[in-house]
């Protein structure tokens, strides 16, 4: 954790909603005039589209049916560990890009499926703000989570996730349901071993629950709107949360543990800006007396 040099942590599972969380912070950045260094998950992938695609053949072939995106073998942990503690110490670090489409080729100059050359950050940004799978990682080599001063998790019920999964990777890469299917049994040894213990060391958790039946999520033809789903705010530390401030200004909100609140899904960028944006200047204004 840093002082001069803070950093926020979005962490959430593929499908998620990681996405729609990072434009709640761009917005309270954006209006707060906070300059922020923004670097992606993806970036830190060990391997582009098309090394990925080969290797998974290759451990098919050995008859390893779960080598997935989720994994150390997969990802540049210690670079990503690097990138947090050199920020955190010296408000510095490198990075890169991971290509995704077409629009991106455009802005980026590199293929869709490939990674842009490593780069230094940009100077003088007020914090560094990282949005991906493995923002609270810890295993035996590396610990991630430590170096992040706000760990956020975005966490919807595991049916929910798949919905979501299933309708983007359809609707916007053209896979089959079949495919998605496999992607996600062949992911699921990972995902219980590197993405959900993220969840024990962010200090806030997001959990959207829907209120409509989804429980076979494989042949769901919608995702639960917001208005079909309540979301579950779980803070790791309470103190110093302002509850009854929060039930005030959050309609039909209601305390389920101490530590918990539970808010209507249509509520959600609400209770985001009420609780993140406090955190922030928190963390902006640490920083402004240290230096």
């Amino acid at each position: 954790m840093s002082i001069k040099h803070p950093i926020i942590s979005i962490t959430g599972s593929s499908g998620a909603g990681t996405t729609s969380v990072k434009r709640t912070f761009e917005q309270i950045f954006r209006r707060e005039n906070i300059e922020a260094a923004y670097v992606e998950g993806d970036s830190f992938h060990r391997y582009d589209r098309a090394e990925m695609r080969s290797r998974m053949a290759e451990e098919a072939a050995r008859g390893n049916k779960h080598f997935s995106h989720f994994s150390p073998e997969t990802n540049l942990f210690a670079e990503l560990e690097a990138l947090f503690r050199d920020y955190g110490n010296h408000g510095t670090g490198t990075t890169r890009h991971y290509v995704h489409d077409d629009e991106e080729e455009i802005l980026y100059g590199a293929p869709p499926g490939t990674f842009t050359p490593w780069k230094p950050l940009p100077p003088g940004t007020d914090l560094l703000f990282y949005e991906g799978l493995h923002g609270a990682v810890v295993t035996d080599e590396v610990d991630v989570a430590k170096y992040a001063d706000l760990k956020i998790g975005v966490v919807p019920v595991i049916n929910l996730e798949w919905i979501q999964k299933l309708h983007r990777d359809r609707s916007t890469r053209g896979y089959s349901t079949e495919a998605v299917t496999d992607t996600i049994l062949r992911r699921m040894p990972d995902y219980v071993n590197y993405i959900c213990p993220q969840f024990t060391h962010t200090d806030i958790n997001f959990q959207r629950v829907p209120t409509v039946d989804t429980s076979n999520p494989f042949i769901a033809r919608w995702i639960p709107t917001p208005d079909e789903s309540m979301v579950v705010i779980r803070f790791q530390t309470p103190r110093g949360i302002d509850f009854p401030y929060l039930l005030s200004m959050i309609p039909n909100s209601f305390m389920s543990r101490a530590n918990s609140i539970v808010i209507h899904g249509s509520k959600l960028d609400l209770a985001m800006q009420l609780i993140l944006t406090p955190l922030i200047l928190q963390l902006v204004d640490r920083k402004k007396r240290a230096a």
